[in-house]
């Protein structure tokens, strides 16, 4: 599903139009961005959470060349499926 695909089931549902459950989408989206952004977690009920978590620093390999490179400690988004959105899946 693309986000047009989900803007169209948010419009249908809600009975507005597409311009308002676009606009709603990308209010909910830069929520989200800005929320990681500044180290918060967003937790939707029923649904999962968003966190930010921090991967340590590690060694790897250059695939073209084969050498062995230091790949520094980075800050990740992560998501974390709800219960009920696991079971629902399965």
């Amino acid at each position: 599903m693309t986000k047009a695909d989900l803007v169209a089931v948010m419009a249908k549902s809600a009975g507005g139009s597409k311009t308002s459950a676009e606009k709603a989408m990308n209010a909910f989206v830069g929520g989200v961005y800005e929320s990681l952004r500044r180290g918060r977690r967003v937790t939707i009920s029923g649904f999962g959470t968003f966190v930010v978590t921090r991967r340590a620093a590690r060694n790897g390999r250059n695939p073209r060349t084969g050498n062995e490179i230091k790949i520094p400690p980075a800050k990740v988004p992560r998501f974390r499926p709800s219960r009920a959105l696991k079971s629902a899946v399965r």
